[in-house]
């Protein structure tokens, strides 16, 4: 134990202190550097509320978005329902429709299920096997009714048919 007592000092532990005695010699350096210290990390708790507050932000518009058009998806499925019967070729509905749609693509919305793509239980609802030399196993042989996503949030999956081997 004496040892260690009687050891000198490093010249960085002697320099750190004598800077603890200068700040305990001027009392204003030593509440400078702690208001400075609270600032810094003032500002940093600002900065981290600012990035949450956006990311919060941006979440509650893509929740509150999804749920609005998800509302609107038995509209799309006439409109797809109507197009496929070739009622919306021509005429003053056609041009409704489209314009409906590109404001439901312009906020996000887009349209899950293909054809041909690998079958994902994630975004596809299988609503039955079909045995097909069309497409390969495990993918989509038929669209039954359209899925739709905004974002990464799937607001309605996908009824699909999937392809079996023959």
């Amino acid at each position: 134990m004496d040892d260690i007592l009687s050891t000198p000092q490093s010249t960085d532990a002697g320099s750190a202190d004598a800077g603890a005695a200068a700040t305990a010699e001027d009392p204003s350096a030593a509440l400078a550097a702690e208001r400075l210290e609270e600032l810094r990390r003032l500002q940093a708790e600002f900065v981290n509320f600012k990035h949450r507050t956006a990311r919060e932000k941006e979440q509650l518009r893509t929740f509150v978005t999804g749920d609005l058009l998800q509302t609107l998806l038995p509209v799309f499925d006439d409109i797809d329902a109507a197009r496929q019967a070739g009622d919306l070729a021509d005429g003053p509905f056609a041009s409704i429709a489209n314009k409906l749609e590109e404001i439901l693509v312009r906020q996000g919305l887009t349209r899950i299920g293909a054809v041909g793509e690998k079958f994902d239980p994630n975004v596809h609802e299988a609503v039955l096997q079909q045995p097909t030399s069309e497409v390969e196993p495990d993918q989509v042989s038929m669209v039954l009714r359209s899925g739709f996503r905004i974002g990464e949030r799937v607001v309605r999956p996908a009824q699909v048919a999937v392809a079996v081997a023959e």
